[in-house]
Parts: structure tokens; C-alpha cells; sequence
């Protein structure tokens, strides 16, 4: 069984909790970089770190502001998180990474690669951010002015207390509470007061009452030099597949991936597939070696 440690670091002032597994296995390994989503932790992870780490070294940090790491009153843009990560990878003496990244965490992962490529060896999109303005009406009307005053009537710390209870209930006839599990987790954290304001202003960074509000679409020449592989549920409710199909479509070279009977978390829902699929979309591709000429070259011409 491989190990799976929880680990602390401290990043400015702020501590920052990370998952780590495969690293006893050999130095020369693929790293992964896990990025869960907004409202989530690393435990969205948590099916399929051990297969993962049997096969590299795998890190998945709780985003400032998110599970056990702190929530100061900070910058929650995705050029900020990119920053974190970038440090992340410096204080545990990474180098360069594949980002797999879910929902705001896809959105993160594309922005540290526009930022820092040198660093950047692929990307796995799962069911992410920033690839159209559709997404659902319920994170649409929590960005709306106001709706942060809302919050403790509808996210009461009671609600979580009897989630919890529901869940170990089901637990205890044998039973499991499937892909709703995923979206309680979600609300359960937005019970807690203290996570609610890092909540608000990374919504707002990305999310208004018109939809997604930043796009990596005006980018896309750019992907064409890393390796992408884009996962998505087909019975999507949070942002829908159709965003993976034109975001395929657009990318030269992308691969893409549609997990037929799942929703907004296809690796949760069906974790043996999603790491035969990593892992597969990493052992066939070649990591992208950083060529600055070449990446002039193609920031000047711009998109064709």
C-alpha cells in the first residue's frame, strides 16, 4: 500500500497543508501536482492518490483559503494561486510538474502554465474553470453583490452537523453516498465561517452573475506546446461538457476524455478509470521542455 503523508509548510506567513505520496519510491519519477476545486480540499483526491502515487510522486496542497490550510484575508486570483504553487514547488524542491487540476483547479493549473512554463510538463483538465461563461446558476447567484451577507442562512453550521450524521448513517448499512458526497463536501465547508470570505473573493475573481468571467481561450496557441488532457463527466450539472468539446476542438494536439455515467467529479466517481487514464496520457507523452525563442516566437505572432 504506498504511504500517503500529510505535510505542512509555511509560505509568507501563511501555512499551507499538502498531501505527498511516492516520493520513497525514486527521485527520477513524474511529479503530479493535484489542484482541487473552490469550496474543496485535497480530499477530493483521496480515491485516487494511493494508485497515483504508485506510479509518481504525487502532491495535492489545500489552496489557500481551503481545507486545513490558512484563510487569511489575501489575493484569491488565479495568478495569485499560481504564485502558491510555484513556491509549493520550490519549498519541497520540485522542479517541474504535470498539473492536474479540477474545476477552479484547472483554471489555476492553465494560469501557472502561461506564467511559469519552464515549470509546467502537462496538463490534465478535469471538468475545469476558465473554457466558457456557462456554469451553474447556483455559484452564479452566490457572486452576486450582496449574497455574502445570505451566507449563514444558507450555509447554517446545523446543516453540517446533520449531513454528517446522514452520511455516517449510510456508511453503517453498507452503503455509500455516491457523487452527492462530492457536492456536500462543498456546502459543508461553507458552514464553517471562516472559510466563506476566501470563498467569496475567489468566486468573484472568476464568476459574476453572467457566468465565468475570464477565459483561457484567447491563450490557446499557447497549449499547443504543452501536452493536455482533458477529462470531463458528461452529466456535468456545474459547468458543461460542451466546454471540454470546443476546448478540444481549439486545442491542436489535446486529448480528450469523456466519462460517460459521471458528473462534476469523474475522478471521485470513477477513480480506477481516471488514474488508468493519467496514467496512460503520461506514459505516451513527452513532457514539454521549455524553449524560450520558441516561446517568443509564439507570443509575438500571436494566435493564427
Amino acid at each position: 500500500m504506498t504511504n500517503i503523508e500529510q505535510r505542512t509548510v509555511t509560505l509568507h506567513g501563511h501555512r499551507l497543508a499538502y498531501r505527498i505520496g511516492g516520493l520513497s519510491r525514486g527521485a527520477d519519477r513524474p511529479v503530479l501536482l493535484l489542484l482541487h476545486g473552490m469550496a474543496d480540499s485535497a480530499q477530493t483526491w483521496s480515491q485516487v492518490l494511493p494508485g497515483l502515487a504508485s506510479r509518481f510522486t504525487v502532491i495535492a496542497p489545500d489552496m489557500l483559503g481551503h481545507g486545513e490550510s490558512d484563510k487569511p484575508r489575501h489575493d484569491y486570483s488565479l495568478g495569485a494561486y499560481a504564485n502558491v504553487l510555484r513556491d509549493l514547488m520550490v519549498a519541497v524542491g520540485i522542479e517541474r510538474a504535470t498539473l492536474v487540476g479540477h474545476s477552479l483547479g484547472g483554471g489555476i493549473a492553465m494560469q501557472f502554465a502561461y506564467q511559469q512554463p519552464q515549470r509546467c510538463e502537462r496538463l490534465v483538465l478535469v471538468s475545469t474553470g476558465g473554457l466558457g461563461r456557462e456554469v451553474s446558476w447556483i455559484l452564479r447567484a452566490l457572486a452576486a453583490p450582496g449574497a455574502d451577507y445570505l451566507m449563514p442562512v444558507i450555509f447554517p453550521p446545523v446543516m453540517r452537523h446533520a449531513g454528517d450524521l446522514v452520511g455516517r448513517g449510510l456508511r453503517r448499512l453498507g452503503l455509500r453516498p455516491g457523487v452527492l458526497a462530492n457536492e456536500w463536501r462543498a456546502y459543508a465547508a461553507l458552514t464553517e465561517p471562516a472559510k466563506r470570505g476566501p470563498f467569496v473573493r475567489t468566486l468573484r475573481s472568476v464568476i459574476d452573475v453572467r457566468g465565468q468571467s475570464i477565459s483561457a481561450h484567447d491563450r490557446r496557441y499557447l497549449a499547443a506546446h504543452v501536452p493536455t488532457l482533458i477529462v470531463w463527466g458528461q452529466r456535468d450539472r456545474i459547468i458543461p461538457v460542451a466546454h471540454a468539446m470546443a476546448a478540444h476542438e481549439a486545442w491542436e494536439g489535446s486529448r480528450l476524455i469523456i466519462f460517460e455515467r459521471a458528473g462534476h467529479f469523474p475522478h471521485a466517481e470513477q477513480p480506477v478509470r481516471f488514474v488508468d487514464a493519467v496514467t496512460e496520457f503520461v506514459d505516451t507523452t513527452e513532457p514539454m521542455q521549455f524553449d524560450e525563442p520558441r516561446w517568443r516566437a509564439a507570443l509575438t505572432a500571436g494566435p493564427s
